[in-house]
This record gives structure tokens, C-alpha cells and sequence, in this order.
């Protein structure tokens, strides 16, 4: 059903638009009388319906965050947006509209019900994020080829599924091979698939079912791979050693550094950039994530710390509040029962009194938690901070190490060159190096 513009004025939701709509349908009893006249919020807003509004454009949803329900159905809508806020959507009715893409839906990560029914839509994808998706009505749209299907594969609670009235319906081989490769359907077109249907689909498209599988199988083991990298990279991110558990380092500080691939011609120098320096970037590696795991022993403990503190000073309130409240009602009542007008405003005063008391009581309590916490806070900085500083200090220790022994080889080197007992047949432009003034030859060999 995609009506023509020139039938009704194209509207776009804004804020009268939705506040009517709430306002309909929202309870008719008394309650509900009263909410519309205070104000009914959108926040608060569960299921709403803007079928037969004659949208053009989706606006202005960003209010009913908690929405679980939302009808857009038969209206012209050509493009799904500003759904972006409605995370906790669970059902949602696109159906009757001018839509040509799926798209839009990325955050609706809690979608079960999805009818885009009756629009122009010609490919299935843009639905990655809706793992939990169990309805998808595509009924009356343009899909033609069978390659969609594969792609709904990835869905594993996708239980009904509607293409009746697509070019896709009228091929011959449409309801097995639909049966074949999405499995755990259990209707197609509003109707149940029985197991024998099932059985006669997988025994026709076994081999290239057994195929794709392979396929999924092996993309599957890529992208876990993949996480488990990037989950790794993560963790050495945290304990300040990323690309140290191997020739990264060295690799990278002389992609582009021209004297430092001279000087690796130097003999010995090879064997000390490409060997024992990764093998200092290995030893820092396993030192780092050590301290790493001392840093998160020290915030766990801080955390527990943190917790009983908050828990204490709770349950030390809790007592004196339910202490005071035994005796607010016995004053409560006495002061009830108080006829005398001294006697009254003695009591009142008494009472008052009490109030204080509670009242200061209860700020001790909250200064004293503020004061532990400070005192934790600041023992926890301490340590993090000798922590840290003892990685640095010996992160630099391995590096003056390394450096020591670079500039040791190349004074010596340099030695030979001047005294010409060098047997080694080092390039023209290694040797040239001879020719620079020994301070600047050092200073060189001394920047990496």
C-alpha cells in the first residue's frame, strides 16, 4: 500500500503528532483521565501507535526510550530513521511504506518482531545487530534473489518468516530450499512447516548445504580468532606492553631510520638489534603484564575496601534511623494524646530535639565515610603510583642496557676503522661513518 502524496499533506512525527497519539491511547479510566491532564511522559510511554498518519519522515522518538511497542504501518515512509534512542524495542510494524532499504536498525538489539510488509525492498541485509530477532515479515517487497536466504542463516531464533508475493515466492524450488538452509524455521508464509517437508529439503540440498557449512565454519574460526586477538591486544594495552611480545618494536624503529640501518652492518650489531633486543622487548613484555596483574590485585582491593566502608556506614544509619523511629511513635502519640499547651510544646521541643540528633548523627556518619574513603582513595594512589614507577624504572634500566651495549660496538667498530684492523667488508656508506668525528659518531649510535 504506498499512497501518493498529493492524497493527504506527507506529515513527519513531531511533538503535537506524538503527544495526540499518547493521549488516545493511553488507559480511559480515571487514572488515566488524570495522567493525560498532569502530562503523561514519553519515557514512560510502553506501546505506541502511528498507523494511517500519512509520515513521510520518522523524527522526534528519541523521548520514548523505553518503548517496547511501536506501530508505523500504512503510512508513506521511504526511509528508516530516528529509531537510533529505542533500544528496548522488541516489536516494530514498518509494514504498508515506501521503503526501498533495510537500514536505520543498527541499535535495536532486543528486536524480536520486524514486518517491513508491503514496501519496495529488493535485498535482505542491514540486520546484523538483531540477534534476537524471531519474526520477520517481508511479504510484498521486491526480493528476487535466493541468496537472501543465506544471509538470514545468521539469525538462530528466527522461527517465521513471510516472502510471500516477492519474485523470490515464484521460484520453483522456493519453500525447499528455504527449508533446507534455514533449518529451525517452523513457518513460512503462515504456515508450519511439517518435519517431513524438512527431511525431503535437507536430503535435496545436502551437498551444498555441507558446502556452506564448511564455509561458515571457516569464517567462524577466523572471526574467533580475530576476537581473541583483539581481546589479547586489549589486555597488553592495559599493562602498557602492546606489540612488545616481538620484533614489532625493532621493526618499527628502523622502518624509516636511515643511519640505523647503517649502523646494523656493524659487526655485532645485527645480531644484538635483531636477537637480544627483542629478546629485552620480550622481557619487558612478560614484566609488564606481572605488574599488570599486581595493578588489578591493588584495584580489586580497593574496590572491597570501597564497599565495606559504604556497607558500614549503611548498616550503622539503618540502626540509629530504626531506633529513632521506635521512639518517633511513642512521641507521635504521646504529643496526640497531650491536652496541656505547656506540656505540648515541651514534648514538640523534645521531639524536635531528637530530629537534630538524628540529623547530626547522620552527618558524622556521611563525614566519616567521606574521610575513610579519602584515606583510601589516596593509599590506592600511592601504590598504583610505586607500581608504575618501578615498570618505568625498569622499562629504562633495559633500555640504558641496550644502549650501553650499541654504543660500546660502535666505538669500537669506529676503533678499528681508524686503526684499519676492521676485516669485516662493510658497505661504502657504513664506512664513511669512519670519517665523522668520534663525539658525533657516538651521538648517532646513541639515538636509537
Amino acid at each position: 500500500m504506498n499512497w501518493l502524496y498529493d492524497s493527504v499533506e506527507p506529515r513527519v512525527t513531531d511533538e503535537d503528532m506524538l503527544k495526540l497519539a499518547v493521549g488516545e491511547q493511553g488507559p480511559r479510566d480515571e487514572a488515566g483521565q488524570l495522567a493525560r491532564q498532569e502530562g503523561i511522559l514519553f519515557k514512560d510511554v510502553l506501546s505506541l501507535r502511528l498507523d494511517f498518519q500519512n509520515i513521510l519522515r520518522i523524527d522526534n522518538l528519541w523521548q520514548f526510550e523505553n518503548l517496547r511497542k511501536l506501530q508505523l504501518d500504512n503510512n508513506i515512509i521511504e526511509k528508516i530513521e530516528g529509531l537510533e534512542r529505542l533500544v528496548h524495542l522488541v516489536w516494530l510494524d514498518l509494514s504498508f511504506n515506501n521503503i526501498e532499504a533495510i537500514e536505520g536498525l543498527d541499535t535495536l538489539v532486543n528486536l524480536e518482531d520486524l514486518s517491513l510488509f508491503n514496501n519496495r525492498i529488493s535485498k535482505i541485509d542491514s540486520l546484523d545487530a538483531l540477534v534476537k530477532l524471531q519474526v520477520l515479515s517481508l511479504g510484498n517487497n521486491e526480493i528476487s534473489h535466493m541468496m537472501n536466504i543465506i544471509y538470514l542463516r545468521r539469525f538462530k531464533d528466527l522461527r517465521t518468516l513471510s516472502l510471500s508475493g516477492n519474485p523470490i515466492a515464484e521460484e520453483e524450488d522456493y519453500k525447499m530450499f528455504i527449508c533446507a538452509y534455514l533449518p529451525d524455521l517452523m513457518y513460512l508464509d503462515f504456515r508450519r512447516i511439517d518435519d517431513h517437508m524438512k527431511e525431503l529439503a535437507e536430503s535435496k540440498h545436502q551437498y551444498g548445504i555441507d558446502e556452506l557449512k564448511q564455509r561458515e565454519n571457516l569464517i567462524q574460526a577466523q572471526l574467533d580468532d580475530e576476537r581473541a586477538q583483539r581481546e589479547e591486544l586489549e589486555e597488553h594495552k592495559a599493562a602498557f606492553v602492546e606489540h612488545l611480545n616481538g620484533s614489532f618494536l625493532f621493526d618499527s624503529m628502523y622502518a624509516e631510520d636511515v643511519e640505523g640501518n647503517k649502523l646494523a652492518h656493524l659487526p655485532g650489531v645485527s645480531e644484538l638489534l635483531q636477537d637480544k633486543f627483542v629478546i629485552i622487548c620480550l622481557n619487558i613484555f612478560e614484566y609488564g603484564l606481572k605488574q599488570q596483574e599486581k595493578r588489578k590485585v591493588e584495584l580489586d582491593t580497593f574496590n572491597e575496601c570501597v564497599q565495606e566502608a559504604i556497607q558500614e556506614n549503611r548498616e550503622q544509619g539503618k540502626r540509629r534511623i530504626a531506633k529513632f523511629e521506635e521512639t518517633h511513635l511513642l512521641s507521635l502519640n504521646a504529643i496526640r494524646d497531650e491536652s496541656e499547651v505547656t506540656n505540648l510544646e515541651m514534648k514538640i521541643a523534645e521531639h524536635s530535639k531528637d530530629i537534630t540528633e538524628l540529623f547530626n548523627m547522620l552527618m558524622t556518619l556521611e563525614m566519616q565515610l567521606v574521610e575513610q574513603l579519602e584515606e583510601t582513595i589516596n593509599m590506592f594512589e600511592r601504590n598504583i603510583m610505586d607500581l608504575v614507577a618501578l615498570f618505568i624504572e625498569n622499562c629504562r634500566d633495559l633500555e640504558n642496557h641496550h644502549h650501553e651495549k650499541l654504543l660500546e660496538i660502535s666505538i669500537n667498530t669506529l676503533e678499528k676503522i681508524l686503526k684499519g684492523e676492521l676485516d669485516e667488508d662493510l658497505p661504502y656508506d657504513v664506512r664513511a661513518v669512519s670519517w665523522f668525528p668520534k663525539g658525533r659518531f657516538c651521538g648517532a649510535s646513541g639515538s636509537f
